[in-house]
């Protein structure tokens, strides 16, 4: 029987690792390629076409949310379970909007977590068991807004989440602009559109609508200074 070929994609080498020992140890699962942020998931997935893309949130350069969105579009074949520490509703229906079909916490076991991809790779749409607990007691309510979470996807294009992101990392318009092989005016450009768009008037401010909104973790904007 062909095995399931799945994606890694995780900033932290060690998580991914661990996951691909978990997963490999179940014999029908092959892990075919690992990526450390977003935008290597993205170019590993189109490259790979894998049956399904075991997806982080919070990584540098392009998040797991915005990697999941232009991973559906490029090989809408593919599957994206997310595997995420979140443990509450608004990321789940943020990441179900996006086009994934699982959720699973990174608390989970190892058989939980290969159950998942099994689920997702034939066609189930999987989430967590506390999560899909919490949706049945409470009569599956519009979900809060936690951690200032407001989506941010239904505003900004692709393109502008990327700048965003970049932006909110510390990268200058020369260092965004060789990261997504765009010139620096068009950098400057897609700059002034956030600004407006979002009525912000400084880098600094465009930085806490990132964190704010999910576009990157805390943790991660202070990591690349």
């Amino acid at each position: 029987m062909k095995p399931i070929t799945v994606l890694l994609a995780d900033d932290h080498h060690i998580v991914r690792d661990g996951l691909r020992s978990v997963l490999e140890a179940d014999g029908g699962i092959q892990v075919v390629a690992e990526a450390s942020n977003g935008r290597i998931a993205i170019d590993l997935a189109r490259k790979f076409r894998p049956d399904v893309v075991v997806m982080d949130i919070g990584m540098p350069v392009l998040n797991g949310l915005e990697a999941t969105r232009q991973i559906r579009k490029a090989v809408p074949e593919a599957k994206v379970l997310i595997l995420s520490a979140h443990n509450d509703w608004t990321y789940v229906d943020q990441v179900m909007a996006l086009g994934a079909v699982g959720y699973a916490l990174k608390q989970s076991s190892a058989h939980v977590l290969c159950q998942a991809v099994r689920e997702v790779q034939n066609g189930f749409i999987y989430l967590s068991p506390s999560i899909a607990r919490d949706r049945s007691n409470f009569g599956n309510p519009a979900a809060p807004r936690l951690d200032g979470i407001h989506r941010p996807v239904a505003k900004l294009s692709s393109r502008e989440i990327e700048v965003i992101q970049l932006i909110a990392e510390g990268r200058a318009n020369k260092q965004v602009a060789g990261d997504l092989g765009i010139s620096v005016k068009t950098v400057e450009k897609h700059r002034q559109s956030l600004m407006k768009k979002l009525d912000i008037h400084d880098t600094a401010g465009l930085t806490r609508y990132a964190i704010a909104s999910g576009i990157i973790e805390s943790s991660v904007q202070l990591s690349t200074h």
